[in-house]
């Protein structure tokens, strides 16, 4: 198949780390071209460009929204794709009214919503919660694929680095959190509840970047640890004794199942995700936007400082999630060409 993905942010997280993956997956068997801003090629470390395979080719569009958009349906009417898989808002948008023999599909990275959606071909829905918003036909035309993760074998020079550089001792008990630091996040409850235990020989490492960043930093205290964006955050998950999502919304938390895969004992607020991850996770959610609950969670937790555990992931490997996404490629073609042929049979 001649696919080609479309993302129009600049800095990498969750959803852009799912198109990265996908993408860089599917070309050690297809034809994979990548359309990005050009702000996601730039030499940072939260950029994308760079953590594309050489086998991925890449597209670079520029300007403001509408100049952008312009410039991705050029791109795809030259490129003359099977498949144009859109990612987020822009990306969305940028296909509508776009005449394209190319089927036009799109995952729901948080949820359903009209005017990004509603001119497309077919959804992926990354959780079950997402598809009573979805209206019919779109919903016949839309299949639900978790998210996935990539086991890494365990980093013992990054646990023993980063807890060195933290000054912590051997047994130091560190507790972390990692995602955009942003209100829906829930980071500021986090800071809250530990700030209020006064543990001793305790640590928190709240890991990532955003827009309450400089805020939350000015209100943690010294037993916080905001280090910013983190270019491999695999390390961090090594260095962590345990992890915590206090999230007021995730729509599906790939996070979580990141800190599984290196077999942090987890706990999460009850988002949308984090329901939908429950049975996995092992451990009772916790109220959202609750800090004495969250509070609560945290010293049971440090009481009982739980070892690291294996945890039944077979299912969201990457390889099988990909297999997944271009079966239903393959459907929505297969379901296409059907149409024009009982068509033009009429």
């Amino acid at each position: 198949m001649k696919i080609v993905h479309v993302l129009l942010t600049s800095r990498f997280a969750g959803s852009e780390r799912y198109m990265i993956e996908l993408a860089n997956a599917q070309a050690a068997r297809h034809e994979v071209t990548v359309i990005l801003h050009r702000r996601a090629a730039e030499p940072r470390a939260d950029a994308l460009a760079y953590r594309l395979v050489p086998e991925v080719n890449q597209v670079l569009v520029s300007g403001w929204r509408f100049w952008a958009e312009r410039q991705v349906r050029q791109a795809l009417r030259a490129l003359a794709p099977d498949v144009v898989h859109a990612h987020l808002s822009l990306a969305c948008r940028s296909l509508r009214g776009l005449a394209l023999e190319a089927l036009k599909i799109a995952t729901l990275h948080i949820r359903y919503k009209p005017q990004q959606h509603a001119h497309l071909d077919a959804l992926i829905a990354i959780a079950p919660w997402q598809l009573p918003a979805i209206p019919e036909p779109l919903r016949e035309r839309t299949r639900q694929i978790d998210n996935w993760t990539q086991l890494r074998p365990f980093d013992h020079e990054a646990r023993a680095r980063l807890r060195r550089e933290l000054g912590l001792a051997d047994d130091d008990f560190l507790v972390g959190a990692m995602g955009r630091v942003e209100p829906s996040k829930g980071f500021d409850l986090l800071i809250e509840a530990f700030a209020a235990l006064r543990a001793p020989s305790v640590r928190l490492a709240v890991v990532g970047a955003g827009t309450d960043w400089r805020k939350l930093r000015r209100r943690a205290p010294a037993e916080v640890v905001m280090p910013g964006f983190a270019a491999q955050p695999h390390e961090w998950f090594a260095a962590f004794d345990a992890f915590v999502s206090p999230a007021r919304a995730e729509p599906f938390g790939l996070v979580l199942l990141e800190a599984m895969a290196s077999g942090l004992p987890v706990l999460a607020t009850g988002t949308e995700g984090a329901r939908h991850l429950a049975a996995l996770i092992g451990t009772p959610l916790i109220a959202c936007e609750d800090a004495d609950a969250l509070r609560e969670a945290l010293r049971c937790l440090l009481a009982q400082r739980p070892p690291r555990r294996a945890y039944a992931l077979d299912a969201h490997r990457l390889e099988a999630r990909v297999a997944e996404v271009e079966d239903w490629y393959r459907q929505c073609l297969a379901r296409r060409q059907a149409a024009r042929s009982n068509s033009q049979a009429r």
